[in-house]
């Protein structure tokens, strides 16, 4: 007898569930204690979680090893890891033969049972519980486990491999990929139901709902006594296939005819067990629900209705994952690139028809550059070529069956699916259609319908056109790509003029403010989407400036440049170079590549723009007055301090005139300004400008506005300066938390915010906090930005500092040299930052006695920072107190003297001034 406190974790690749549940069961009858995720673990558990917890529990793990236990990916490479790191029993049950070296070094050591040798159930079940316990046979009867105690237990997978009554004209798919936990969830919600278990599979059309079901009735044969798939598409010939069945298990009676036929089958059905019936393509839940079988077997339904969900439990079958996609691709077509698949996965929308038909079409030799051109100019052709396994029509051809269907009395239907041909393929909120119906032109009907915009979007969903939710419907790019080329030319100017009037009633708000950036998210990929058919529109010209800056504002500056440069090429062509409009959109350019940290590429196309505002609109109006502000900005990027301070001071200037003291505008100039005086070391002038114009951002726009949040950290920055440490920290930590709260870890204002409390956390003592945070945000800086970014190389010269303090100077000296390199190649070897590099640098080579090298480092940085910033500038001061340093560390006392009699006589001066 087995130790019945003893746990024993049963680790599986999801194809291999037929095998864990037989040996789990076997493991429970003989007497052990048995965890298995298929069991035990419920939807909404964290599975690493459970994983790890049932790693630490278990006295051993069994292992159910197949080929795929071994495949890249997989979460079982993670237990078999973790169960061999603590050093405990782990026992491989190879149930499929595997290739020679398939199983890693690790564990080829280890004793192993294989059961797929073995003659029979029996003598399996013999050899796992050996290979567990040793050989010893129970000593009473195992106590029926719960888990297992919905039905008859788990057959020996290897046994029978097709059931007794088989009525299947399908094939196996040989290409089939993935849907693991697809395939598990019907498995398990099937098993969970003691009496007359139905599980219904929708989704739209080429989504792989038949492959799925075809896959679960092949992998799970062994386990029923009668399988039997029904072609239900046509409703009034599904009591054929019941009287069919009745006739090969004995139930029929000759002279009773069909109907009496198809109920004799079903009342058998009802006093057996081990049974599959599949009800493929049932599209009519009403009236096919009267011909579910009963009884203790399993029902599988496809269809593309998901008006089934009302009636039996579902499952809403979605496109394939990434890494489905990509495994189905480099499956059939090996000499695919990863870059290659991944390509063809997103232009195919993840869609498993139009995957199978193009490694179809890739496999008889056209080029994949060639298939995406083709793709985006004559979509409708290309999917209706080449042959996909499996499927009985291309998938073009049933899109165009699903809308001769749709045409059939569903025009609100057919128009709504025409306006969202135009749309992006992500959800599009039902209540647009609701906000716009009156402006609707090409949808029929009676505008004030209570039924709207339910009447149109049932059938949609009812003929696998759509997925429908309660608030949005979404209809994927390759159905949206078929029927825009089969729409009619006549209508095409009322089509656009009503995805016109759908999208410009669509404002979410101000995109500088994060509360509206949820409902930009939504927004945009439709606007952007539509640009090709509705760029020219006046009327949403300001809607698209709005996307371009969300874009840039909640850090998708890639995006951002693409759809303005778009925007501004499109309008230069038909309203000319100097249109407001056009200027704007250049604009919009500049704030993106700002946000790609191109300030050197900026510079001259900002010159440009504020020029011709300038002479188009005047020097005093908001839109040059808003140039002026970036050509300030990116002048201070790029080091040229000075010359950033006189600009920001104009626009101050005029802003007041125009604006007066208090308008946001003018508030926004004068945290500019502060900026400008922070980076020529002016501090006290910066707080005294900066303070008041916090309080008013504060009160006019908010806490969580951009401008609100940029002047927080430029108060920060000036109490800094002023030693003020306790004060800067507090309202950084406030910048922090609000701007996490709001943008979350990533964004690049909570990754700046986070790096700026690494100063007063130094200067107060905190050196250890400091090192912790600077640590986290390096890493986040890496992934987001990118290790050159000058963000990044910010943190980078802050760690290194910190790890001065902290006496670590090889540590540091190794991070200060590698920031200092990348700033030279990013910056430029005369930007203040790199001087700045250079000085900080220096300071960890004499905390390790390299005195010459750092006396050298420090004469090239004072010489750079004379033409750079001037000797007024701080870092100049900062950089000749550092070579003062040097100096008295050699023994050159007299020129260290004269140095900082020098420093201390320019200090006075700047003082009186």
């Amino acid at each position: 007898m087995s130790d019945e406190s003893e746990l024993i974790f049963v680790s599986h690749a999801g194809r291999d569930r037929q095998w864990a549940e037989w040996v789990a069961w076997h493991l429970e009858a003989a007497g052990y204690r048995v965890e298995l995720g298929l069991w035990h673990w419920r939807a909404g558990d964290d599975f690493v979680k459970r994983m790890n917890e049932a790693l630490e529990r278990a006295s051993a793990v069994v292992a159910v090893v197949s080929p795929h236990y071994f495949e890249p990916g997989r979460y079982t490479e993670e237990e078999w890891r973790a169960a061999v790191a603590r050093r405990g029993r782990f026992v491989p049950v190879v149930v499929q033969q595997l290739e020679r070296d398939a199983m890693p070094a690790v564990l080829a050591s280890l004793i192993r049972v294989d059961l797929h040798e073995l003659p029979d159930e029996d003598a399996a079940v013999k050899a796992l519980t050996d290979a567990v316990r040793g050989p010893a046979r129970p000593e009473r009867a195992p106590v029926y486990p719960p888990a297992a105690a919905q039905g008859p237990h788990p057959r020996f997978p290897a046994a029978a491999s097709a059931s007794a009554v088989w009525e299947v004209r399908r094939r196996r798919n040989p290409h089939f990929t993935g849907r693991d936990d697809v395939i598990g969830d019907v498995r398990r919600k099937l098993l969970a139901e003691r009496h007359a278990a139905v599980q219904a599979l929708h989704g739209t059309g080429g989504i792989g709902k038949t492959q799925v079901a075809l896959e679960y009735v092949y992998r799970f044969a062994a386990q029923y006594d009668i399988v039997w798939w029904i072609d239900a598409e046509q409703s009034e010939q599904i009591p054929v296939h019941y009287a069919e069945l009745a006739a090969r298990v004995g139930a029929a009676k000759p002279d009773a005819g069909v109907e009496a036929n198809a109920r004799y089958a079903r009342e058998f059905l009802r006093t057996r067990e081990r049974w599959l019936i599949v009800l493929d393509n049932a599209e009519d839940p009403e009236r096919l629900e009267p011909l579910l079988p009963d009884g203790p077997g399993h029902v599988l339904i496809t269809s593309r209705n998901p008006a089934w969900g009302k009636i039996v439990p579902g499952l809403q079958l979605g496109v394939f994952s990434r890494e489905e996609s990509l495994a189905h691709l480099t499956r059939q077509l090996p000499s695919l690139t990863e870059e290659q698949a991944s390509t063809l996965a997103e232009a195919l929308g993840d869609l498993p028809l139009a995957l199978a038909q193009a490694a179809g079409v890739l496999s008889d030799g056209m080029p994949v550059d060639q298939y995406l051109r083709v793709l985006k100019t004559n979509t409708a052709q290309l999917l209706d070529h080449g042959k996909a396994h499996g499927y009985p029509a291309s998938l073009a051809a049933s899109i165009t069956i699903a809308q001769d269907q749709l045409n059939d009395g569903h025009q609100e239907a057919v128009a709504v699916l025409r306006l969202a041909s135009l749309l992006g393929p992500e959800p599009v909120p039902t209540g647009w259609l609701v906000a716009a119906r009156s402006r609707l032109s090409t949808v029929p009907g009676d505008p004030d319908d209570f039924r709207w915009p339910q009447n149109a979007l049932n059938p949609l969903a009812r003929y696998g056109l759509a997925v429908v939710g309660p608030d949005a419907f979404q209809v994927h790019r390759l159905t949206q790509a078929v029927v825009r080329q089969e729409a009619r030319d006549g209508d095409a100017g009322a089509l656009r003029d009503d995805v016109a009037a759908l999208l410009t009633s669509v404002d979410p708000g101000d995109p500088e403010l994060p509360g509206t950036w949820p409902e930009w998210a939504v927004s945009a990929p439709h606007l952007i989407s539509a640009l090709e058919a509705l760029s020219e529109r006046p009327e949403l010209r300001p809607t698209l400036l709005k996307t371009a800056a969300y874009l840039v504002r909640s850090a998708q500056p890639h995006a951002a440049r693409r759809l303005a440069e778009t925007l501004h090429t499109r309008w230069t062509r038909t309203l000319g170079e100097d249109d407001p409009d056009t200027l704007s959109a250049a604009h919009m350019v500049t704030w993106a590549m700002d946000g790609l940290a191109a300030h050197a590429e900026v510079l001259p196309l900002v010159e440009d723009i504020l020029e011709r505002r300038r002479r188009v609109l005047g020097k005093d109006h908001q839109d040059t007055l808003s140039s002026a502000n970036d050509l300030g900005v990116t002048l201070g990027h790029l080091g040229r301090y000075a010359e950033a301070y006189e600009v920001h001071l104009d626009v101050l200037n005029r802003q007041r005139a125009t604006l007066g003291e208090q308008a946001p505008k003018t508030l926004r100039a004068a945290q500019a300004l502060s900026g400008a005086l922070n980076d020529l070391g002016r501090h006290k002038e910066a707080h005294r400008t900066v303070a008041g114009a916090l309080e008013g951002l504060r009160t006019v726009l908010g806490e969580d506005h951009t401008d609100t949040f940029r002047t927080k950290m430029t108060l920060a920055a000036a109490l800094n300066g002023l030693g003020q440490y306790a004060a800067a920290h507090d309202i950084v930590k406030d910048a922090v938390d609000r701007r996490r709260a709001v943008c979350g870890d990533d964004h690049p204002d909570t990754l700046h915010s986070t790096h700026r409390l690494m100063t007063p956390l130094g200067h107060l003592g905190r050196n250890e906090e400091a090192y912790r945070i600077g640590s986290e945000v390096l890493r986040h800086s890496r992934r987001v930005l990118g290790h050159d970014h000058p963000e990044t190389l910010d943190v980078m010269d802050s760690i290194g500092l910190t790890l001065l303090r902290m006496d670590r100077p090889e540590d540091a000296l190794a991070v200060l040299g590698d920031a200092l390199s990348r700033r030279r190649r990013v910056l430029g070897v005369d930007h203040p930052l790199t001087l700045d590099s250079m000085d900080s640098l220096a300071r960890a080579l004499l905390h390790v006695g390299r005195y010459t090298e750092a006396e050298e480092l420090l004469r090239d940085a004072r010489g750079r920072v004379r033409r750079a910033v001037g000797r007024e500038h701080p870092i100049a001061g900062t950089i000749t107190h550092s070579l003062a340093n040097a100096l008295e560390a050699q023994g050159k006392l007299y020129e260290a003297q004269k140095l900082r009699a020098a420093a201390s006589t320019r200090k006075a001066r700047k003082r009186r001034r």
